[in-house]
């Protein structure tokens, strides 16, 4: 035996070889149909949840409540509300510079694109726009001190590409996410992108949806509030397997508070990533593979309902794929197939061709091989990425109404560390190219000097704020330099933040400033 124990060491190597090199073998065929189910689910689920988005907030939307689906419903919508589809035109414009510029493509190409893009912009994705057409690139653009919406959905809704053009490899795709997710989100927003675009990647290997879902959860760091509410949602699957409502009041329990967004803060309005990615994962739980079950449940989550089923919908249509969603649910998708989304010049169809030639060249780059009859993917070992934490020590305490018109100087004093003034100075659809010109000044010093375009696409989503001051007492003062007859710039109420919370009985509490 023991002429034979020089061979140890290298049957280990071989073995571990052979586990870094486990490989994926699908037909190109396969590999296709899977990448068109990730697509047209995506745009059956946002069409169907559409008419629910954000009208039930804080609410579950109950089983009585009719949702449309029709034969011809998905041309309809796609013609006549072709601003639902963002879920869709912002993947298509990061797809679209690869087209243009390879794989290989800078960031900052990405950025100027989706920054100089005709379609409008909200939360997170308007404020790193803002904030690259004025100077600021990624991935500063997307980070918490610099953008309010930093942990809202906004990757999250966009990472689509980046799982379809990865499949079995979700550590590619998290290096596409590094990128691209950083242009407009950071910390748990930037988390939702990672983790959806890896249940994307694992959807080509694995045909158990609880496997997708609890090995994707390995891409996110273990301290993160998101890999925690994630967790959650899965173990709370098992304690209540049969009932989703029960899994959604727990997460409407412990989850629900949105420190960040300001459109969120003391409102049952809730666009906030982590809580969003959780009804996505209700619905791919509850759903049990079942498309229509996936959808319903996703929607009937209620908050962001088009896109979270949008995003079920395309993560199961890759598992599924192309051929076997049910037909009903592609009632009506062959004649919508060759339409164009809004501000691109890609219809489902085209994508389809272009998705699975930047897969291809994906796989390629990351060892496989492919060829006539059998494309061979390196299956990788979902890895964590970096811990990011926004809005540390960051609490909202006090919200001061104000609506009223800047004219000239606007003070206001408060004691904690932190501070967001909310305004309303653009105008909707408005390319008006005029600008306000603002200083802001904290405790008598000059802060920032800042432009408020009028323009919708182009405004700043928050007139300023702060986060990171010593605690204390503090007086901000707003300087308005050019006051312009027939433009109004409207404040509308301030957000105040403390450093931290204090626990009475074990019941959270905020302290409160002398307003």
């Amino acid at each position: 035996m023991k002429k034979y124990l020089f061979l140890i060491p290298f049957l280990l190597l071989g073995l571990f070889a052979s586990a870094q090199t486990r490989m994926l073998t699908i037909s190109p065929e396969a590999l296709k149909n899977k990448i068109k189910g990730g697509w047209a689910g995506q745009t059956i689920g946002v069409t169907f949840g559409g008419p629910m988005e954000f009208r039930y907030n804080g609410t579950m939307i109950n089983s009585y409540q009719p949702i449309p689906w029709y034969d011809g419903y998905l041309k309809k919508t796609m013609l006549e509300n072709p601003g639902l589809y963002d879920d869709l035109y912002m993947d298509l414009t990061f797809v679209e510079v690869f087209e243009r510029e390879g794989l290989q493509a800078p960031i900052t190409s990405h950025a100027k694109a989706y920054a100089q893009a005709g379609y409008a912009l909200w939360h997170a994705n308007q404020a790193g726009r803002y904030n690259i057409l004025n100077g600021m690139m990624p991935p500063a653009s997307g980070y918490w001190k610099n953008n309010p919406h930093a942990d809202c959905i906004d990757y999250q809704i966009e990472c689509d590409f980046a799982g379809l053009m990865s499949p079995a490899m979700p550590n590619a795709a998290s290096q596409i996410s590094d990128q691209i997710g950083h242009i407009m989100n950071y910390g748990d927003g930037y988390y939702g992108g990672v983790y959806l675009g890896a249940c994307y990647t694992l959807a080509f290997v694995h045909k158990d949806i609880n496997k997708i879902v609890s090995e994707a959860l390995k891409t996110i760091p273990a301290q993160s509030n998101y890999y925690k509410c994630i967790s959650d949602v899965i173990r709370w699957h098992k304690q209540y397997p049969n009932d989703w409502r029960k899994t959604w009041l727990e997460v409407q329990n412990k989850w629900s508070n949105d420190i960040a967004c300001p459109d969120g803060v003391f409102a049952p309005f809730n666009i906030d990533a982590t809580v969003n990615s959780a009804y996505v994962v209700i619905g791919l739980l509850y759903g049990q593979g079942d498309f229509g079950k996936t959808v319903e449940i996703a929607t009937r989550c209620g908050q962001d309902a088009d896109c979270n089923p949008s995003s079920a919908a395309g993560i199961l249509g890759t598992m599924l794929g192309y051929d076997k969603i049910p037909a009903y649910w592609k009632l009506g998708l062959k004649e919508a197939e060759d339409i164009d989304f809004k501000y691109t010049t890609t219809s489902l169809n085209k994508v389809y061709e272009i998705g699975y030639r930047h897969a291809l060249k994906n796989i390629e780059m990351h060892g496989g091989k492919v060829s006539a009859n059998q494309i061979q993917i390196p299956l990788e070992a979902p890895k964590a990425v970096p811990f990011e934490q926004s809005f540390t020590d960051a609490y909202p305490v006090e919200r001061i109404w104000v609506n009223k018109p800047l004219k000239d100087e606007y003070q206001f004093q408060f004691e904690g560390t932190g501070f967001v003034v909310k305004g309303d100075m653009a105008k909707w659809a408005s390319l008006d190219p005029h600008a306000f010109d603002l200083e802001v000044w904290v405790d008598g010093s000059i802060m920032e000097h800042v432009k408020l375009p009028v323009s919708f696409t182009t405004r700043r989503h928050e007139v300023t704020w702060k986060y990171d001051l010593k605690v204390g007492k503090h007086e901000v003062k707003l300087k308005l330099m050019n006051p312009t007859e027939g433009y109004e710039c409207k404040l509308t109420d301030i957000l105040i933040y403390q450093q931290k919370a204090i626990r009475v009985n074990d019941q959270k509490y905020y302290r409160l400033g002398n307003l």
